[in-house]
């Protein structure tokens, strides 16, 4: 039986909207001004939570370290991936500033940590929560650290096999901590949306009984909208103030215009599910009275016919018998006589 997680300031269920991530990441080139502002306009769009990342470039990457193929598409080719992070690491001092802010403008904080002692940096902050990368789904020791802190963790699983997927839930699990949310993800930025495979979130969850959400690279909303009609209870995006902007990420993200238009999209999707019930909506039961159709006769006729099928028609409005009586009615005598498209009454027959 899954139960709600409480991250941040919401529940987060089947039973409950879709919590909305947006994912600043680096997206503040290292300015803490740039994160404050990422913040407040995360907050203005209707996301639920923006997302940092809490890392120091050396306990990430060796100096040597090549850049991916899309990091080297978007950034300097001459400058090695260590050099690129560097420039993008925030001071540890900025990030009470962030959460500050976010407490200010009452939207959720959160960060990836990418060593225990992020972890545990983060941990002096008293976060809600934490979110693990992908390229963390298979650092068991990473996730038993992660998991014996006791907060729910939000998992993304790009790269990811089955067998890796279920021995990260294993660990997390056996470490006491049974507040996960699997993430179905593409490590690709931008990644095609032939790639999402989205329908992976709906197996996870039913084949680790854990709640899913889905992690969107895909430079369109359709795979993140197709996730939430297949249960998302969490949508993850990378989020921007300028696409133009330099670093690795602003290309394969959104800006606030479109993050907002994203946002409405979830949220329309989500109203348009409904629930499980087949019944008309109340708009449908007033108009069924001008659709659907009434027991009506033919043609006149006289007192004393025996009516059959031949003698009615259905025509428009409901107001009178329903057609699905009119098996009741023939082979009765009129006792009175009748007009063509007279709507058709008890009252009309001997009994």
């Amino acid at each position: 039986m899954l139960k709600d997680i409480k991250i941040g300031s919401r529940w987060v269920g089947k039973d409950h909207p879709v919590y909305i991530i947006a994912e600043a990441g680096v997206n503040h080139n290292g300015d803490v001004e740039l994160a404050l502002e990422l913040v407040r306009e995360a907050r203005r769009i209707g996301a639920d939570c923006v997302k940092f990342q809490t890392f120091k470039a050396a306990s990430v990457v060796t100096k040597e370290a090549p850049k991916a193929k899309y990091q080297l598409e978007v950034t300097d080719q001459k400058e090695s991936q260590f050099e690129m992070l560097k420039k993008l690491e925030l001071e540890l001092s900025d990030y009470q500033r962030i959460l500050d802010e976010c407490e200010k403008e009452e939207i959720d904080f959160m960060s990836t940590p990418y060593s225990k002692s992020d972890a545990d940096f983060l941990e002096n902050l008293n976060v809600s929560s934490y979110k693990i990368a992908s390229g963390q789904l298979i650092e068991t020791s990473f996730l038993k650290y992660l998991a014996e802190l006791g907060k729910p963790l939000i998992l993304s699983t790009g790269m990811g096999t089955g067998d890796e997927v279920s021995q990260a839930i294993k660990v997390i699990k056996e470490s006491g901590n049974d507040k996960l949310v699997l993430l179905q993800c593409t490590t690709n930025y931008p990644s095609a949306i032939s790639d999402a495979n989205v329908r992976a979130m709906e197996s996870m969850g039913n084949d680790y009984d854990v709640l899913v959400g889905y992690s969107d690279h895909v430079p369109s909303n359709y795979a993140a909208y197709a996730s939430v009609a297949l249960g998302a209870c969490i949508i993850e995006k990378h989020f921007t103030l300028d696409n133009d902007m330099e670093g690795p990420d602003h290309k394969a993200s959104l800006n606030p215009k479109d993050f907002e238009e994203f946002i409405n999209g979830i949220r329309s999707v989500e109203a348009s599910l409904g629930s499980a019930v087949k019944k008309p909506t109340p708009i449908e039961v007033e108009n069924a009275k001008g659709m659907r159709r009434s027991i009506v006769f033919a043609s006149n006729l006289n007192v004393g016919h025996e009516v059959n099928e031949r003698d009615f028609e259905f025509k428009r409005p409901a107001t009178g018998m329903k057609p699905d009586k009119i098996y009741d009615l023939v082979g009765l005598k009129l006792k009175m006589d009748v007009l063509k498209d007279e709507f058709v009454r008890p009252e009309h027959f001997e009994r």
